[in-house]
């Protein structure tokens, strides 16, 4: 295999430069070229395709979101789209690619794999962090960070005007983020998708913090879970508190990634050049217990990825 395609797609993660980085850096110390692709799978189908050497990826590491640029494409999911995207593999002689993204990056990635023959090698990168074959996506752990950071300002308020404070954050239909920086914050109660909540019984929690001297509440929504706005006029009105609202949003996607998303991102990337080199096809990177492991692409949604719910339990213990 003499060159390579890579290409981001799907949202936006911190540390996908950082991997773009590792598989242009990997690749030509192999003495193999590579060739990026802009906008994803849409520049894929469109032909936005240019060379990428060690230099060209220098000084991105410390940058958020992609050089290569993400875009969604309709185009894509059609049969005459898919062709035009290998008719551009071929027009610029990528014998292989790497694919930087989430679930739906990996379905297509899957049907260049298996259906068009393309050999393709899938890196987890989303915020979600809900992809399973590996314990961590690119990422995660900065969008944790950006939350967390967010948290701890909204916590200075909230305890000078002695309110109970709803925070919404990401993480599609998983309650990933929620957890991780509700424990690390020290929220009065995380609402994640797979936990069933009574709102009385977080109500309760409040209501009790209060008469323990507890002045001020957090409370962590994920996306999936409910809608912040609403959860914040419930707690309002079931205990006469004053209470706001805040959605984190978008400003979760971005930020200078953190120390281990860019370890992560290197590790992943010079793992799926090797990968592809070695002859595998349609197969994801990921990291389980510290070591780099490899599973078939579809591994990332036949697969369940569970939440482990004891640290949710812990942050109730600890909450108090």
């Amino acid at each position: 295999m003499k060159r390579i395609g890579v290409l981001t797609s799907g949202g936006d993660a911190s540390g996908m430069n950082a991997c773009i980085r590792s598989v242009v850096r990997t690749a030509v110390s192999r003495g193999v070229t590579v060739m990026g692709i802009r906008r994803g799978y849409d520049g894929l189908v469109r032909g936005e395709v240019v060379p990428m050497d060690a230099a060209s990826v220098g000084g991105i590491l410390n940058r958020g979101g992609t050089i290569l640029l993400t875009a969604r494409s309709e185009r894509f999911r059609t049969r005459e789209g898919q062709a035009e995207a290998v008719e551009t593999l071929q027009h610029h002689g990528i014998e292989g690619l790497v694919v930087i993204g989430g679930e739906g990056s990996f379905h297509g990635a899957r049907v260049l794999g298996t259906e068009w023959g393309v050999p393709v090698v899938g890196v987890p990168a989303t915020i979600d962090n809900d992809i399973a074959g590996t314990e961590s996506s690119i990422g995660f752990d900065t969008a944790v960070n950006v939350a967390l950071e967010a948290i701890d300002k909204i916590r200075d308020t909230a305890a000078s005007h002695e309110r109970i404070f709803v925070i919404e954050v990401m993480g599609r239909s998983v309650g990933f983020i929620a957890l991780e920086v509700g424990l690390a914050g020290g929220a009065e109660a995380i609402l994640i998708p797979e936990v069933p909540f009574d709102i009385h019984a977080v109500c309760q929690r409040i209501t009790g913090g209060r008469r323990r001297g507890k002045i001020s509440s957090i409370v962590v929504v994920a996306e999936g879970a409910a809608d912040a706005l609403e959860i914040g006029r419930q707690i309002e009105q079931i205990t006469g508190l004053d209470t706001r609202q805040t959605i984190l949003g978008h400003i979760q996607r971005g930020g200078t990634p953190t120390a281990f998303d860019r370890v992560l991102a290197a590790r992943l990337g010079f793992a799926a050049v090797d990968q592809l080199l070695a002859g595998r096809r349609t197969c994801m990177v990921g990291t389980v217990g510290n070591a780099i492991e490899v599973n078939d692409i579809d591994a990332a949604w036949t697969i369940e990825k569970k939440i482990d719910l004891s640290r949710h339990q812990l942050a109730q213990v600890l909450s108090v």
